[in-house]
Formats: C-alpha cells, structure tokens, sequence
C-alpha cells in the first residue's frame, strides 16, 4: 500500500524529506480521492517528482502554528478554499448560517473561515511574504474579475485585488500547477509564470500588455461600481469569452491596477485525464479523521465513478462550464473500467456503484463533429436553444459502458445518480419551424443519437425506484432566462417513464427538482407551479431557493436586473419576503402555510390562483384544510 501526503511534521520526516517542496492548504479536510481537487493537484506534482505537503483545515484563530509547522516550502503555497465556495458552504439562500459541512470529519461546522482563501492567502503572506502565493480552486476561479457577492449585497473586486496572492490558477488546475512549479523550480520567479495560459495576476502599468495580440479591456471596477449596465455588459463578453476554445486575453482595470486573465488550457485529451484519475490515490479519508466520524462528502462519492470533467449545458445558474470548461473532456473506457476494478477490490465494497457520470449523468464522449467549428464557436450551450448541429450526443457509448460495468462479476447494482440532461434525447428541429417561438417548436428525434433508448436502459437497470431529473421551473419564460428546455419536455420525459414503468410493472417515481425566485419569476410563475404540481400529484422534494453566487448569468441578472445576453430588464425577486412568499409554494400542500399562501396571492393580485389551488371556499385564515389526491 502507498502513503497518505503528508499533513503532520512527523509524516515528512518519515518520509526523509529535508524540505517540502509545496505545500497545499485547503478548507476540506484531506480525502486522497481523485474527486477532491486537493489530493490531485497533491498527486499530480507528487507523481513529477516534487515533495509535497497539505495543511488541511487549518486553525486560524490561534497563534498559527498550523500554518507554521512545515516552515516555507521551496517553491509555493497552493491556497484553496475545498470543494465548495465557502460562503455558500457557510449559509443557506436566506443567509442563515448552516449548521453542518459535509467536507468535514462528522460533518462538523466551524473548521474554516468565511471567505477561506482570502484568511488563508493573508495569514501565509503575512508569515511568509518572500513565498509565493498561488490561490485556485472554485473560490478563487469564480473571484477571478469584479463580481457579485450576495452575502455583503455588494459588488466586489477581483480576489487578486483583495488578497496578496501573487498568481490565480483558475478552472481545473493540473497542467497550470505543474508548469508553474517547473517554471519556479527553475528559478525563473513568479513573472515567468503570467505568461502560462489559464492564470490571473495583477499588472501596475497597462504598457506591460502592448505585446498581447489578442486582448480585450472590460469596464473598470469602479465603472461597474457606479453602473450596473457596465457590469452586465462585463458579464457578456466574459462569458463569450469563456464559451470559447479559443479566446481572448482579459483586463480590468481597479484603480491604479489591472487584473490580467489569460486564455485557458486546450481541453485535456482523454490521455491527460486518464492519467489524472490513474495517479496514486489511496482512496480514502486521511486516518487522522478516524475517531472523528465520517466524511459526509466522502461517503457520497465513495462507491461512485467519474466519467468526464465539463458541461456544454449552459445553464444561467451554474459554474461548470465556467470552472470546467464547455468542451466535455472525456476519460476513455479502460480507464473507467480500470478504477471500477479498483474499487470492486475494496474489501468494504459490498456490490453497489452509486453513480457513473460526472457533471451530467449524459454527456460522456460527446462532441463536435468537427473540431474546426467548436474553436470558432461561442454559443453558451450546444443543447440550447436548439441542438447543435455539429454535436455528436450519440447515447450507445454510454449505454454500452453502463452495461458492460453492470456486467463486472463483483456489481450487483448499477446506479445513475448524475443529473439526466433530458434535452440531449432530442435532435434538431425541422427547418419547417425555423422562426417559431421557441415554447412551440416541435423537437423531434431523427433516429440517429438513441436518447431515449439510453433513458428507457437507466429507468430498467440503473435506478433503485426514485430517477431525478431537473426541469427547474413549469414557466417557459422563467425557464428561456435559465436557458433550460420548455416544461413540455418534462411532460414528455415522465410520459415516457410513465410507460416503461407499466410496461413492466415497476411502481417507480421520477423525482423534479424545482427553484424559485430565480430572476424573472414572479409570484405568479410559481403559483402556476404549484397548480401543475397539483394536478401532476406531485408534493415536492427536491427544490432549492435561488442563491446567486459569483460569476454566473443568472447572479448578473439578480445584482443587475438587466439580461446581459440581451440587455433587457428583468424583474428579480431580492427581498427576503417575496423569496419567502415564493418558496413558499412548493409546500401548498401543507394547512399550517395555506394562510399564508392565500395572503400573499391576494396580495399580489394573483387571487385567481387561490381557488385552483384550494377550492372555492376559502378566506385569509386558512383554516380549511387541503387534502391532496392521490
């Protein structure tokens, strides 16, 4: 068996190490598990040759001497805050504070700081202020220009700006983090390393960028300070710029600085991430955390497999194809079996896989039909508003891997558990309904990518009786602004696994999830919602409260009111009472909230929807209760 990477000073002296070489301080508590960024960017300079050492969680109310017990490492400090960004890791939608963290040993709160690579970044700096500072991870990736922050209510400046870090390693970080310890180990200094694509870092002079070729400025900090259409129009070109494979250098000016963003990596090729998930991972939680209990993220993941990193979605509210990129990029099918191997060997696996897939349970493999297109392109989504017609979603790869793991002689179950992109069932629309609104086009599947075959494959074999899925909203208008497909698919999709259940006499459920408050949505969408959820007999589980977090369309749209795709306004709920009153309604079927539903309908002139929801006879108390069908 081979080693944990060292977090204690004992640990590196066993090892007979003088010094380390980096040392990686992180918010998560240290899983050596290819789903944890900490333990592969560990590996990865692990595997080249360079010593390496992880403070995980450390304390940074005291006198430091987490921070301190490895001394300054040779080369860097490599800052994240985990997994998950901090704050939304620290607080619910409504800002309150949450009471667990599931990156933790016991799923204890309390082990890291609000804002964790900003605490980090200044304590090392502080204690250390010759060693190089490289912050990554979603915190910073997401922090990497002006953005919103919803839990100051306030436009802030680039994290580069903030913190004393001299250089950002944004997205996915493998290939960067080992050039810059190269470049580093090298002696060349932290300049050698802004010329390396997919890092930010902070210029005093604007001269220092006449030799880029490629370069756009956006508006300054303090311009978007004083104008929310200079943020929203920041928004679209970086978006643009992001959806590219090919893309430009971006600058933005704070005061008497600038913040450079270079062009990302090329995808990796499947090689590249095979050899990622083929680093030496132990798999397993660090055996310090022991006597503190399970790692409720660990335990998630732990029986699951990863088959591709990237979205092409292009969903308003999520950061994936803006950390991960757009282009899938693909593990091959050896690989894939390789690790289910690996984990069939554990002597605690008892037969059950959790989950093949990866940001979407269905894009494994898919991609442009021509390379040449996909590097001039810069559509948000290949899926939305229509089907590119240069993307190959071809479903048999994925059905024939999913049966030959099923087939492994140690898997008795197979799960699905990734979220199923529905609308990658479809193909194009008829060039008869070009110009027909979007809501009312007829998408019809020409025979050739077996969607719903791959479907119909996971309802049969890959569910254990509750399949998710993710129309988000019933409002085809709030759903155009999350870029996500009219409801009608929905209807279709539980049709469908409506039919497949009674085919063969499965009393399976297709489980929604839903959010409100999401820019654009009234009350009045979500009143719709809940009828059609009503007359669906539905009582929701799934759903979630919008949270705006940093870099994303749908949070623009939330700080600004304007679409920045169109420039248009948009209304936003922003008050903690019109959230509350629309959250409200996924639970119209519980008689403590009825009062209060009726209340705020009426209030918002949506009286209309009292009786669809509750009958004729009713009145502002509540107290007649509501029995649901079943």
């Amino acid at each position: 068996m081979g080693h944990f990477l060292p977090i204690t000073l004992d640990e590196v002296k066993r090892l007979g190490w003088e010094q380390v070489d980096v040392v990686l301080v992180t918010g998560d508590a240290y899983i050596d598990h290819p789903s944890f960024g900490t333990a592969v960017i560990g590996r990865t300079l692990e595997t080249a040759g360079y010593h390496v050492a992880i403070i995980p969680q450390p304390n940074w109310r005291d006198d430091l001497r987490d921070f301190r017990k490895f001394g300054a490492p040779r080369l860097f400090f490599g800052v994240t805050s985990g997994a998950m960004d901090s704050m939304v890791n620290h607080y619910t939608a409504a800002r309150r504070l949450r009471h667990d963290d599931a990156y933790t040993p016991g799923g204890q709160a309390g082990f890291r700081p609000d804002r964790a690579t900003y605490v980090y970044t200044r304590i090392l700096k502080q204690l250390y202020p010759e060693v190089p500072v490289v912050i990554a991870g979603i915190e910073a990736s997401m922090r990497r220009l002006a953005h919103y922050d919803y839990w100051d209510d306030k436009l802030f400046p680039s994290i580069l700006i903030d913190t004393p870090a001299d250089l950002l390693n944004y997205g996915m970080g493998e290939r960067t983090t080992l050039k810059i310890a190269r470049l580093l180990d090298e002696g060349k200094g932290v300049e050698a390393c802004r010329e390396l694509p997919q890092v930010a870092y902070v210029l005093k002079d604007f001269k220092d960028l006449k030799d880029f070729k490629d370069l756009k400025e956006l508006h300054s900090f303090e311009e978007c300070q004083k104008s929310k259409r200079c943020e929203a129009e920041n928004y679209h070109i970086i978006e643009q710029e992001s959806n590219k494979v090919e893309c430009a250098t971006l600058v933005q000016r704070h005061g008497d600085r600038y913040v450079v963003v270079n062009p990302p990596e090329p995808p990796m090729t499947s090689e590249e991430i095979d050899a990622s998930f083929d680093l030496p991972y132990l798999r397993l939680p660090h055996p310090k955390y022991k006597k503190r209990g399970a790692i409720p993220a660990f335990e998630m993941i732990r029986w699951s497999v990863n088959t591709h990193r990237g979205c092409f979605g292009g969903c308003s509210f999520c950061t994936i194809s803006a950390h991960q990129g757009k282009q899938i990029a693909s593990r091959s099918e050896e690989s894939i079996l390789r690790e289910v191997e690996t984990i069939t060997q554990d002597p605690e696996f008892h037969g059950v896989l959790t989950d093949l897939g990866g940001p979407s349970a269905n894009m494994w493999r898919m991609k442009g039909r021509n390379p040449d297109l996909c590097r001039k392109c810069s559509r948000y989504s290949c899926s939305m508003p229509s089907m590119c017609k240069n993307l190959d979603s071809d479903h048999r790869p994925m059905i024939a891997l999913l049966e030959k793991v099923a087939s492994h002689p140690k898997v008795k179950h197979l799960y699905v558990g990734s979220g199923i992109r529905c609308d990658l069932f479809q193909e194009v629309v008829r060039d008869s309904e070009k110009g027909v609104k979007r809501s009312e086009k007829t998408i019809v599947s020409d025979g050739t990518n077996y969607g719903w075959e791959y479907f119909k494959e996971v309802v049969l074999h890959h569910t254990s009786g509750r399949l998710k899925v993710a129309p988000e909203h019933t409002s085809d208008h709030v759903l155009a602004l999350m870029r996500k497909p009219s409801f009608s698919l929905f209807k279709e999709t539980r049709q469908r696994f409506d039919a497949i259940c009674k085919q063969v006499g499965l009393r399976y459920q297709l489980i929604p999830y839903f959010i409100s408050s999401h820019p654009g949505c009234r009350l009045e969408d979500m009143a719709d919602l809940a009828v059609q959820m009503k007359q669906m007999g539905y009582r929701l589980e799934q759903i979630q409260d919008f949270t705006p977090t940093p870099m994303t369309l749908s949070t623009e749209m939330y700080y600004t009111g304007i679409d920045p795709t169109t420039m248009q306004p948009v209304y936003v709920a922003t008050t903690p009472e019109a959230k509350a009153d629309q959250r409200r309604l996924f639970f119209f079927y519980k008689p403590e909230l009825k009062g209060q539903i009726i209340q705020s309908l009426r209030r918002s002139e949506c009286e209309k929807y009292v009786s669809r929801l509750f009958g004729d006879n009713n009145n502002s108390t509540g107290k007649q209760s509501f029995k649901r069908k079943v």
